[in-house]
């Protein structure tokens, strides 16, 4: 980690630039605040997790409002999930992601201003909030986060993890999707979703209530849950402010995609 995260370097920016919607030649007002300078403001809001109108002019990001619009047209252009897919294309190439089995969990954030997907909170139903259901590899690497409203419960999102995550490139033959195994505690206890993993060919792993656990899922839960703290690192995402979904979830693939891109620069370094 660098004193200033938000620096976007030569490396990163090489794999963001060819993913941005181009500028039309002749567009009215003034010149645009250069892309790369809007990107800075958008890292530093999301570590910082300031309002766009503190958002500082000294550094040239430029105005808050400036950086949300970009963030608000490059999340409609898909520019965040494509730079995810990428960085995970190159952890499989490096041999750096872990198919034989998946975590998930959920994890509870306040959800100050309300807005879409937001409920009453498991930890106190008098306030609001959003939950994120993260699915990850083996080894922790983030392959999708979902928000939904607090009280939406774990079991339900299963398979939609599953059928959300990318296809992930990166060795021969077809894109990789699913992983062997889903180890899951009691939480996760339901029999049509067995069926249902089963005949998308992973094995279900999952304790079910009343009887005593499985050896092993309870183990790894130490895996999504290490995902999840790097993850909320970054404090826009530990606390939701913003009261659209879409631009929240822009900021949870960015996430993604920082921390997948961590791992394969430690992996060539």
């Amino acid at each position: 980690m660098t004193a200033r995260p938000w620096i976007v370097d030569d490396d990163v920016w090489a794999l963001i630039e060819p993913l941005l919607p181009p500028w039309p030649e002749r567009s009215p007002g003034t010149r645009p605040v250069p892309d790369r300078l809007c990107l800075q403001g958008i890292l530093y809001v999301l570590h910082n997790d300031i309002a766009w109108q503190l958002l500082p002019l000294e550094p040239g990001f430029g105005s808050g409002q400036t950086c949300w619009r970009r963030l608000d047209r490059w999340q409609k252009a898909g520019v965040f999930d494509q730079l995810h897919r990428i960085l995970l294309a190159g952890l499989n190439a490096a041999g750096r992601l872990d198919w034989s089995r998946a975590c998930l969990d959920g994890s509870h954030v306040r959800a100050k201003k309300g807005g879409a997907d937001t409920g009453p909170s498991p930890v106190d139903r008098r306030k609001t909030g959003s939950k994120h259901h993260l699915i990850c590899d083996g080894r922790g690497t983030p392959l999708k986060v979902i928000t939904t409203a607090a009280n939406v419960n774990d079991i339900a999102q299963t398979l939609a993890l599953i059928d959300v995550s990318p296809p992930v490139a990166g060795r021969p033959g077809q894109p990789r999707r699913r992983p062997e195994a889903l180890p899951g505690d009691k939480g996760y206890d339901s029999d049509p979703n067995r069926r249902a993993l089963r005949k998308r060919r992973i094995l279900p792993v999952i304790s079910r209530r009343g009887a005593p656990n499985i050896e092993g899922p309870g183990k790894l839960r130490y895996v999504v849950e290490q995902t999840f703290a790097l993850l909320h690192q970054f404090k826009r995402l530990a606390v939701r402010w913003g009261r659209r979904t879409e631009l929240h979830d822009a900021f949870t693939s960015l996430a993604c995609s920082l921390i997948c891109w961590r791992r394969l620069k430690k992996h060539n370094s």
